[in-house]
């Protein structure tokens, strides 16, 4: 039976606060009960050919790090893909270092230049076939390696801009001379980082897929991502293109955004307004039905659903490998465990009760369908990627410095039409979700 009123927002508050922000989901990836101990030495055990490229690649591959101990881990495992870009800054070099060593032709690298919104930063000049292969040697030069298995351009905007000469013809030069094996293109959702057009993660890859340049794709897939991602798979298996996967784990932390709750029901010590009591009223229905599959999942840890998520996509023939981001040693032998794993029965149940349950207040990674409806041109896609670092993945440094040099930000949205929302097609209360992300992002109330 349902509590009402002021005493069932007070529960609310009390086992959100608790329960999910405290136990279910852990920004360091621990929980409190572990398949085997360290001793166990887990090693990949499936590996996959990578579409057309013909290499064989572990199942789970490495991605960003900040501790280089978890990543020699991911090594030590049998872990051979390798995932970089040149915006990782010192990452490569601490990836050189952590690689020195291994055999370089078991490992494929694969590493990311951009083309467009990043042009104010490296100038046009660098976006010329002289600049491409400039910046290519400099991240050849940080990770300590001879060769690149894959340069991918990073990001594109828009289709046009996977036609970006200087790019295509610096990859003819780089594979002639032995530097590049080659070509791929990622994209995690348009971005508005400069309020110009942008286009969807579905419209760009699909058209990389048709263009025959590209050998390998990065994209967003997860057990609440499906739609348009499963689309792109779908293509790449048909053009024989390898298949890496990013933003696997769409579950978040809650605490955040019950304290939007409250802080906005106090808001300043005034009345709110008729459109912040409509937010308000909706997202805690949303937290209360995240509460109840809590509750009635008896979920005391976060292992259950990471884990069954992470399987999802290793049961997709279509998927190569899932790039993951680890933070701690603990977390890196439990990812190798899951090597070669496929979902059961009670694990796609808990899945799809999550998604009926949770789903509304998941922001589909690289999705975009609602920013053409935003006046103020405020980069939906970014900022709730922004938020998946600092909710999900414990990222918050990095999710707060990258927020705070965005020119439009969240804090528009607090009085806003909300005009997104009527575009949202899993009717999500995105407005509330932006204003908590501000709130968090930004260290101070909305």
């Amino acid at each position: 039976m349902r509590m009402s009123g002021d005493g069932r927002r007070n529960f609310i508050k009390k086992t959100v606060l608790g329960l999910l922000g405290g136990v279910v989901v852990d920004h360091a990836g621990h929980s409190r009960s572990r398949q085997g101990a360290e001793g166990d030495a887990p090693r990949i055990k499936e590996y996959r050919t990578l579409g057309r490229t013909g290499f064989k690649v572990s199942d789970i591959g490495a991605g960003e790090f900040e501790d280089p101990g978890p990543f020699k881990a991911l090594l030590d495992g049998g872990v051979n893909y390798i995932d970089t870009s040149e915006d990782y800054g010192q990452h490569g070099r601490k990836i050189g270092e952590a690689i020195r060593g291994q055999l370089r032709g078991s490992l494929f690298i694969s590493s990311k230049l951009r083309a467009d919104s990043s042009v104010r930063r490296i100038g046009k000049e660098g976006i010329t076939k002289d600049g491409f292969i400039k910046r290519a040697y400099r991240v050849m030069e940080a990770l300590q390696t001879d060769y690149l298995d894959c340069l991918m351009l990073s990001s594109p905007e828009t289709r046009e801009t996977l036609n970006c000469e200087g790019y295509h013809e610096a990859i003819k030069q780089l594979k002639r001379e032995g530097k590049v094996r080659y070509s791929g293109v990622t994209h995690h959702g348009s971005q508005w980082v400069f309020n110009e057009p942008t286009e969807s993660m579905e419209t760009v890859l699909s058209a990389a897929a048709e263009d025959g340049r590209f050998d390998v794709m990065l994209l967003a897939y997860n057990f609440l991502k499906e739609d348009q991602s499963e689309r792109i798979l779908d293509l790449c298996a048909r053009e024989n293109i390898g298949t890496t996967l990013m933003k696997t784990n769409p579950v978040r932390t809650y605490n955040f955004l019950m304290q939007w709750v409250e802080r906005t029901r106090t808001s300043k010590g005034r009345a709110l307004t008729d459109e912040e009591r409509k937010n308000v009223a909706r997202f805690e229905k949303k937290i209360e039905n995240a509460q109840e599959f809590i509750n009635g999942h008896n979920l005391r840890s976060d292992k259950d659903i990471r884990d069954a998520a992470l399987k999802f996509c290793l049961s997709n023939p279509k998927v190569n490998t899932v790039c993951l981001t680890v933070l701690n040693h603990e977390q890196a032998l439990d990812y190798l465990r899951l090597s070669g794993s496929r979902l059961n029965s009670r694990e796609t149940s808990l899945l799809t009760a999550y998604k009926a349950d949770c789903g509304g207040l998941y922001c589909r990674h690289a999705c975009g369908l609602c920013e053409s409806a935003c006046p103020d041109h405020v980069p939906v896609n970014t900022i709730m990627r922004y938020d998946h670092y600092f909710a999900s993945q414990g990222r918050e440094k990095l999710a707060m410095s990258q927020y705070a040099a965005l020119r439009s930000r969240a804090d528009l949205c607090q009085n806003c039409a909300g005009l997104c929302e009527s575009s949202c097609p899993y009717d999500l209360p995105i407005q509330a979700l932006l204003c908590a992300a501000h709130q968090t992002l930004s260290l101070k109330p909305s």
